[in-house]
């Protein structure tokens, strides 16, 4: 007797129209969040060589790329600032005329409708490329909470839609959330670096920001990539001190820690694709080993289907573009 097949899943693969109608994982670009760097200077359109198609930006050629992002339907960025001067308590980072407090009054004057979320760290401002203020060689926690604040206060008040603590210093989202709650910037929501791993894929990124520490590394405050436990800790204290957003970083290798992330909280889940892996597509692309447009899209799915809720990605512009065009979404 032959046997007939009851259970035939390709039924549901038929077609665009039902794969579409099935489809698990749906990509909007509300979701997508841009990365880029702000420089004093001016004229400034500066090629980032270890990133290829990403540059510094000098104020004045600003308005080039927020006319882009608006044409491809990128709301949300995320702005990463780098000083002309730096000292050993990065103090260009809090002052009311900073790199990353002009950006933001140029953007709200000029290009409303940009949702500004600003990364609140010492790195790009310290002259020893640590994340807070040293003791000796080693770094002072809780002094560092102090200068933190500050920075996340002056972008507040310099028009900041959301700051986005990435020091990793211990007990920084309550310290933050206390000082906007006592300066009535209560409604100013926390995206927290909650779950930073220390990784071989920020290398371009230490180039673009200029923020390679002078000495030793970032291992006593970002996390051992031999763990996971530790992320679900970390991530749950950054929720009990009042972060609004969570977020793993870096993104590709890491999708394990945000599917236990996502298991156990019930706030937004952001990821960071982070400099490496931009970097290594534009690479593989260049040498043509794949298809840059393809993978692209590819990887960008996984980490929505991995759970993220918010990507953050360079390739923001291109996955727009792919989702406007039916290739994704």
């Amino acid at each position: 007797m032959e046997y007939k097949l009851k259970n035939r899943p390709r039924r549901l693969r038929s077609s665009k129209n039902i794969r579409n109608m099935v489809r698990e994982t749906r990509v909007s670009t509300d979701s997508l969040i841009y990365p880029f760097f702000v420089t004093d200077g001016k004229n400034i359109k500066e090629e980032i060589s270890s990133m290829p198609g990403q540059y510094r930006w000098s104020l004045d050629r600003l308005p080039e790329l927020l006319q882009k992002l608006r044409e491809s339907d990128i709301k949300n960025i995320l702005l990463f600032g780098i000083p002309n001067e730096k000292d050993e308590v990065g103090s260009s980072a809090w002052k009311e005329n900073g790199i990353i407090q002009r950006a933001l009054k140029l953007i709200k004057k000029e290009f409303d409708g940009f949702y500004c979320i600003t990364d609140v760290c010492m790195c790009e401002y310290t002259s020893h490329g640590h994340c807070g203020i040293l003791s000796g060689e080693s770094i002072d926690n809780d002094k560092t909470l102090e200068i933190i604040s500050k920075i996340a206060l002056s972008h507040a008040k310099a028009g900041a839609d959301m700051v986005a603590p990435s020091d990793m210093m211990d007990g920084r989202i309550g310290a933050i959330r206390d000082t906007l709650d006592k300066n009535s910037f209560t409604n100013i929501p926390i995206m927290s670096y909650s779950v930073k791993y220390s990784s071989g894929f920020y290398g371009p990124f230490r180039e673009a920001a200029d923020s390679a520490p002078a000495f030793g590394d970032r291992k006593t405050y970002q996390m051992d990539f031999h763990n996971s436990r530790e992320a679900l800790i970390e991530a749950k204290l950054d929720d009990i001190e009042g972060a609004d957003i969570l977020m793993v970083k870096p993104g590709m290798a890491y999708l394990d820690i945000l599917t236990k992330i996502k298991e156990k909280t019930d706030k937004p889940v952001a990821l960071y694709s982070v400099s490496g892996e931009y970097s290594m597509i534009k690479a593989g692309a260049s040498l043509g080993y794949i298809d840059e447009r393809s993978i692209i899209g590819e990887s960008a799915v996984c980490m929505f289907r991995a759970g993220a809720d918010i990507l953050i990605t360079y390739y923001a512009a291109e996955i727009a573009e792919l989702i406007k065009n039916g290739e994704i979404g």
